[in-house]
């Protein structure tokens, strides 16, 4: 990883103006220009203060941050790639580092962030899980690791229902023997993911009690495991009002937000 982090490093360097400056000089240089939304530059600073003094974190940090505000998720472009290679390896070099627990769980969130928009679930799982061990009481990564297996569970399951040419409101019935295979593989699949991702969004919950983003994908998750209850239609019921419940919520809480939003201008 040190090796990669210097080949990334120059990349920026032979843009850079040779100018003596001390670690210090260059980050204070770096941050202004990042104020300023002048991001190239600042990358350039940043890049020169970790080459300065290579046990600067903050500037590895800084680096790391100022590539991810470049970073398009979506876009599949070297340059993109790019500027996502240099911020994993920075945020690699915070963790490799005598940096503090909260360093340490920034970095790994933001590893984990641009894991999950490169599609690498396993990656961004791993990152999202050190970074809550590093702090337990931030329901952010909570709510990623829920994200990561609502989709690692929702995909297939609509692939399934589009190949058995199910209508949207429809769900696997296990009177029908092509639905009910279906089924039983998707639980097969899935119903450890779903479990542990209703776990996951609860937490978030419990953490940041008007946290909207994890009440809708609970609610989501919730309808995920309905449509897997093929033989307990009770089950499935209990499971729809859950979700229909917890959308009812997020309504509130975002009506909340809004109206405490508006009081206070």
């Amino acid at each position: 990883m040190k090796c990669k982090l210097s080949l990334l490093l120059l990349v920026v360097f032979f843009t850079l103006p040779s100018i003596a400056q001390t670690s210090e000089d260059e980050m204070r240089l770096g941050i202004a220009a990042f104020k300023n939304n002048h991001t190239d530059e600042a990358i350039q600073h940043f890049a020169r203060a970790a080459e300065i003094d290579p046990g600067n974190v903050n500037a590895y940090m800084y680096f790391a941050t100022a590539n991810v505000s470049e970073y398009i998720p979506g876009v599949d472009s070297d340059e993109n790639k790019l500027f996502a290679d240099r911020a994993i390896a920075a945020y690699q070099k915070v963790l490799d580092l005598n940096s503090d627990t909260q360093q340490r769980a920034n970095s790994c969130k933001g590893i984990g962030f641009l894991y999950l928009n490169m599609k690498k679930w396993d990656d961004a799982a791993k990152y999202y899980q050190m970074a809550s061990d590093f702090d337990p009481n931030d329901p952010e990564p909570y709510y990623s690791m829920g994200v990561i297996e609502w989709t690692r569970c929702y995909q297939p399951r609509m692939e399934a229902r589009a190949q058995l040419g199910m209508q949207p409101d429809g769900h696997l019935n296990s009177k029908k023997p092509e639905q009910k295979k279906v089924c039983d593989e998707l639980q097969a699949k899935n119903w450890t993911l779903i479990q542990d991702g209703i776990r996951k969004f609860e937490k978030a919950i419990e953490l940041r009690p008007d946290y909207d983003d994890a009440m809708a994908y609970l609610n989501l998750m919730y309808r995920e495991r309905a449509d897997l209850e093929c033989e307990d239609l009770a089950a499935r019921q209990r499971d729809l009002k859950t979700a229909d419940q917890w959308v009812d919520k997020t309504l509130a809480v975002k009506k909340a937000s809004a109206e405490k939003g508006q009081v206070v201008k």
